[in-house]
């Protein structure tokens, strides 16, 4: 491993020219609008995993489709009154585990939901919620990206990302956790999800995404070898003739179109060796950001980026936030 991408200089004024396509907004409005046709229907079943100090529950709601989206809720047992809450979305492949994998933002006294990704959940985190709505109708390379790939209306992430959306509207609807402080976050799959999320429900308080992927899908499909952009080459490796049709899909998936939609305050992360997500692609969505940002650069870093360094920079990040100090 190796520095591989731009310089440092050149990362933080990095501003490529973006193809926006110009029914966007409009493809974005209509797909939240079908969403919303099927009742929410969260429910909150508390479970005992015996962590004494936290409130759990067992989340279900209706996301794309109206199918529906597993995840966990972790709550301070002892909140005094309704509690600022982080919707956490998960990296490409795991699922959303055990709820005691995710005690870090419980432990420092916020309501903390974790979506489950539909289809995920079988490589390194199991997953309990079942892609029931493939729409594809393309073959598919093995993996996630190219599921549905050749029109935005059947891609894969056209239901992850709306199946986020619901995730905040579940989130805002939980008991114990105040609907008006909501901010989302998660490491690459899960940063590219934050990211559109954030873009997609510009009232959440704030977003952290950490390594995003989904962004600058061209750049990354040229300058990288790694999973999972990889199976985007392989699939145009066989599939000549797409070149143009996928990309063009990408278009209304790419983190850098969603950026500048996002009106809350943004802590990135991002490691300048990180083959996986280019830093350069990372940095590509960050300078698109209108508003109040900034991001940690662990130079010597791969995707692992911060790893246990940069959770404490997320904390008080959260901290600094209205109404989100401890």
């Amino acid at each position: 491993m190796a520095f591989f991408d731009l310089p440092l200089d050149t990362l933080r004024t990095y501003r490529p020219d973006v193809s926006t396509p110009a029914d966007f907004a409009a493809f974005w409005e209509d797909t939240l609008e079908e969403a919303r046709a099927f009742p929410l229907d969260a429910r909150f079943e508390e479970v005992d995993y015996g962590l004494r100090g936290l409130k759990t529950y067992d989340v279900t709601f209706r996301g794309y489709g109206g199918q529906a989206i597993k995840g966990w809720l972790l709550q301070p047992r002892n909140a005094a009154g309704a509690s600022p809450c982080v919707v956490e979305f998960i990296g490409y492949g795991g699922g959303r585990g055990l709820p005691t994998d995710w005690l870090t933002y419980a432990s420092a006294g916020y309501a903390h939901l974790v979506m489950d990704t539909r289809g995920q959940g079988s490589v390194w985190r199991r997953g309990d919620t079942p892609d029931l709505a493939p729409d594809g109708d393309n073959p598919q390379h093995p993996g996630f990206m190219t599921r549905g790939i050749r029109r935005p209306q059947t891609y894969y992430y056209r239901r992850v990302f709306t199946d986020g959306v619901r995730a905040v509207e579940a989130a805002r609807s939980a008991p114990g956790v105040d609907p008006s402080r909501v901010a989302v976050a998660g490491g690459s799959q899960g940063g590219g999800i934050t990211l559109a999320v954030a873009g997609l429900v510009q009232d959440v308080s704030a977003l952290l995404p950490d390594v995003p992927f989904l962004c600058q899908f061209r750049r990354a499909s040229e300058i990288t070898n790694a999973a999972p952009y990889s199976e985007l080459t392989g699939y145009l490796r066989i599939h000549r003739e797409a070149v143009e049709d996928v990309f063009s899909t990408l278009a209304y998936f790419d983190g850098l179109n969603f950026a500048p939609r996002v009106q809350a305050p943004a802590l990135f992360s991002v490691g300048l060796m990180d083959e996986v997500c280019p830093p350069s692609t990372v940095f590509a969505a960050y300078n698109r950001l209108p508003g109040e940002k900034d991001i940690r650069v662990y130079a010597y870093s791969g995707h692992e980026a911060g790893e246990g360094v940069h959770v404490p920079e997320r904390l008080r990040f959260l901290s600094r936030l209205p109404g989100w100090s401890p």
